[in-house]
């Protein structure tokens, strides 16, 4: 009910074909673009029980079994999600993070897989937004199929008889004799009907036992399909089965040979009915094992098929990451380089900074001893050897200290150098001021030195010093 229920909105949509549809359309190509189902979730990959099967001629792995899945969200925004495949799903030519949903917009460009040997994306589209009636001839054939495999794969599955297995080896069924010894079960014995059908049963048997065999031989020579290879464990369960039923066959065979010589003519049909059977078994069981062989062969060559291309990608990861860091290399050397000359600039000018300023510092120095020279030579006194404190000028232009002249002319009233007399004395502010200019770059001793005469002085000497030069 469920399934009629299903095509019957399918035609009723299809049928509403004026409607715009969201789809995928491929870049280049008036096909196999992928139409996006309202409320469904829609599956794409290589493998059997996905909404869209996608399947690349030139490289069979770039798809993986379950590459990426497109759903709705409650607000109608579709999402795309990366299911962990190999070569990754590429959204506006940036590769999306595994397992994590990401929102898509109209005009988004959607790749699977990666480019092969400098070609372009074969699994290149846009996410469009257009009439059905406009697309439908555009559309991948087989979606409906691939949504109602993955429908049926969720249906539990039942195990097989061995009848349903093998129909060709059903045993026949047992009657009980009609004797006394009721303990004795022998085969019904076959009409020319059934005989018929059972020789019609094991050609067929054969048939598709050489047409797997043949199956195998094609993968073996190309690239082999993966669902070959899971199908090894069946074979193998089909091997032990048949060997039971040889068994089986060859134990009725015994049991025939070893009855009583009643009814040779049924008896000798019914034996040779089984040996038929026995080699039939024992025919299908070599050939079960010779697919094992086969399937086991592929499944070698798959793996190391795998193995190599894995060191393939290793490999140029590894040179892509040595290049970078080369590159990385390069850029950290220049950058030192430009370091490098940065600070021998800077000690460049670090060192012409230092050279002026040991400029400045002695060409101070020079000046503070020219000055310190001057002060000693041309403005000491010659009477107390000390700079002078309130210089006077006498009548003849020689300079005293104001307190040594009048201590000197308290002996003498003549002047201390030329022998002159004494007329008159005058104060002589400039030297004065000039002095004490002087005094305050030389170093702090003098200037306590110098303040300390100037106190004692001040406190000794109570006469002042007049225009006229005349002491009281």
């Amino acid at each position: 009910m469920d399934s009629v229920t299903t095509d019957c909105a399918a035609a009723e949509e299809d049928e509403c074909s004026d409607s715009e549809v969201l789809c995928l359309m491929r870049v280049g190509r008036k096909s196999d673009w992928l139409r996006l189902f309202e409320k469904t979730e829609i599956t794409i990959g290589r493998g059997m029980d996905v909404t869209y099967q996608l399947l690349s001629p030139s490289c069979p792995l770039m798809i993986s079994r379950l590459h990426c899945t497109f759903k709705q969200r409650e607000d109608g925004q579709w999402t795309v999600t990366d299911k962990k495949s190999l070569n990754g799903v590429w959204v506006n030519g940036n590769r999306i993070p595994a397992e994590e949903d990401y929102q898509l917009r109209l005009g988004d460009s959607i790749q699977l897989g990666v480019p092969v040997m400098g070609t372009k994306v074969e699994f290149d589209y846009i996410l469009v937004q257009r009439p059905l009636k406009d697309i439908r001839h555009y559309l991948a054939k087989g979606h409906r199929e691939g949504a109602k495999a993955a429908h049926a794969s969720k249906k539990p599955k039942r195990k097989l008889t061995v009848e349903e297995v093998e129909p060709s080896t059903s045993k026949s069924k047992l009657y009980r004799c009609s004797s006394a010894d009721k303990s004795f079960a022998k085969s019904c014995p076959l009409t020319p009907v059934n005989r018929q059908q059972r020789l019609s049963h094991t050609q067929s048997a054969e048939t598709r036992s050489s047409g797997q065999a043949q199956e195998v031989n094609c993968s073996s020579d190309g690239s082999s399909t993966p669902c070959d290879v899971d199908n090894l464990q069946m074979y193998s369960q089909n091997i032990l089965l048949l060997r039971e039923q040889v068994d089986h066959t060859q134990r009725q065979v015994a049991s025939l040979e070893g009855e009583p010589r009643k009814a040779d003519l049924l008896r000798e049909e019914q034996v040779r009915e089984l040996q038929g059977q026995l080699e039939t078994l024992r025919a299908k069981m070599h050939r079960m094992e010779t697919l094992e062989k086969s399937f086991s062969e592929t499944k070698r060559q798959l793996e190391a098929e795998k193995t190599q291309q894995q060191e393939e990608l290793l490999k140029k990861q590894l040179e892509e990451a040595l290049q970078e860091q080369k590159k990385v290399i390069d850029e950290l050397s220049l950058s030192r380089q430009g370091f490098e000359e940065v600070l021998l600039a800077k000690n460049k000018e670090l060192e012409m900074t230092k050279e002026e300023k040991e400029k400045e510092r002695a060409q101070k120095e020079e000046v503070v001893t020219q000055v310190t020279e001057v002060l000693e030579n041309e403005l000491q006194c010659i009477i107390c050897s000390e700079l002078f404190i309130e210089a006077v000028i006498l009548n003849c232009a020689h300079s005293f200290c104001c307190y040594c002249i009048q201590q000197w002319r308290k002996k003498k009233n003549e002047c201390p150098i030329c022998r002159q007399a004494i007329q008159s004395q005058t104060r002589c502010l400039a030297l004065d001021n000039c002095i004490d200019r002087m005094v305050e770059n030389l170093s702090l001793d003098m200037k306590a030195r110098r303040q300390t005469l100037i106190t004692e002085r001040k406190g000794e000497s109570s006469c002042l010093c007049r225009g006229d030069g005349d002491p009281r």
